[in-house]
């Protein structure tokens, strides 16, 4: 009995650690297909910050085979207030896979007011339709 409370404790313990380096950094992102109903690797993603009535790239990031960027968040900056958009880079990434789509890019605007939070911007894709909420 012993080696199963083990085992219970290490995935227990492996569970807790993988929840809190996800909410190191503020902000991900997810991309799924609704056509295919996978994961959307390879989606270039931009993350800007509106300063100065006038919106500024603070990071790139590309998802990965599961179709997340975990770590969106530039890790030297100071997570502050404001308002936020990630753009997702749809044209391209259905170009390079030989599809038409409607939206050569995706906008999601967000605000954020409490930077102790996590905010996870989740984006559901298809060629001609797309859907996104707020995540956890």
């Amino acid at each position: 009995m012993k080696p199963l409370a083990s085992i219970a404790a290490g995935l227990l313990l492996a569970s807790v650690a993988s929840v809190s380096l996800a909410a190191d950094n503020p902000i991900s992102v997810h991309v799924l297909n609704t056509q295919t109903g996978k994961p959307s690797a390879g989606v270039a993603v931009k993350l800007e910050h509106r300063a100065d009535g006038r919106w500024e790239t603070i990071a790139n990031g590309t998802t990965s085979e599961d179709g997340r960027i975990s770590a969106l968040y530039p890790e030297s900056e100071t997570f502050e207030a404001g308002v936020y958009r990630a753009v997702f880079e749809t044209g391209d990434w259905y170009r390079a896979r030989g599809s038409a789509t409607f939206f050569p890019e995706i906008t999601v605007p967000f605000e954020v007011v409490d930077t102790q939070q996590h905010y996870h911007i989740p984006l559901l894709l298809s060629p001609y339709a797309y859907s996104t909420y707020r995540g956890s």
